[in-house]
């Protein structure tokens, strides 16, 4: 009973991590499609992903399964509900790429972005892909202080967010209503996309300890670190 148990369970980690890895593909490629107005690779992160979707439902499925066919206590209760919970956190890292791709399309053949914030959405999409690949190594490591650092990786994001709406606010700002809104949603987009990351981390920590971090401020301390 304890080797199947422990089987489905390395399963659902297996799972939890591609799933990662899916969603931080999708934001890379939904980043290149907006800042190159590439309908082709818009499309592609739209047809793809189904299969984050699909992962999604076979996770929950066998974590539901552990639940009612197990009975599992204490750690292994943890590990069964965290699983739940970050299947939804990587899900909608999958949605928001998603999000990103249908802007593109909706806009083509014209530019979503205004040239002038080009270069604060390509740092945002190569932090989120970072996050992305965090969260994917916390998963297979479940490494806690590996994963507290998540929140230290997502504090550049949330500084471009912030830079982002001085640059919106501006009365220097010509592009119209219309781009104010894209760019609005994007940053909202990116932003969300690296705390569900960095949620990723937090459930992780709280698998391994039993304890969620203490927020410091900006930063998350690991219980006993």
């Amino acid at each position: 009973m304890r080797v199947a148990y422990n089987e489905q369970m390395n399963e659902l980690a297996d799972l939890l991590g591609e799933m990662a890895s899916l969603a931080g593909s999708a934001m890379d490629k939904a980043t290149q499609s907006l800042l190159q107005a590439d309908l082709v690779l818009a499309e592609q992160v739209i047809s793809e992903h189904d299969k984050i979707t699909e992962l999604s439902t076979v996770c929950e499925e066998k974590a539901f399964s552990l639940l009612a066919l197990q009975a599992p206590v204490a750690t292994d209760l943890r590990s069964v509900v965290s699983g739940i919970q970050i299947v939804a956190d990587i899900d909608r890292m999958g949605a928001l790429a998603l999000h990103v791709a249908k802007i593109t399309r909706r806009r083509h053949p014209n530019h979503a972005l205004p040239e002038e914030v080009n270069g604060y959405f390509a740092e945002m999409g190569r932090i989120a892909v970072q996050l992305g690949a965090s969260a994917r190594e916390v998963l297979e490591t479940r490494d806690p202080e590996r994963a507290a650092k998540l929140r230290e990786e997502d504090e550049a994001m949330d500084d471009l967010h912030r830079h982002l709406f001085t640059v919106l606010m501006d009365r220097e700002w010509q592009h119209g209503v219309a781009a104010a809104v894209d760019v609005t949603l994007l940053g909202r987009f990116y932003e969300r996309f690296a705390d569900h990351a960095v949620e990723v981390g937090r459930r992780v920590i709280f698998l391994v300890t039993g304890e969620l971090p203490v927020e410091l401020g900006n930063t998350a301390k690991v219980p006993g670190a």
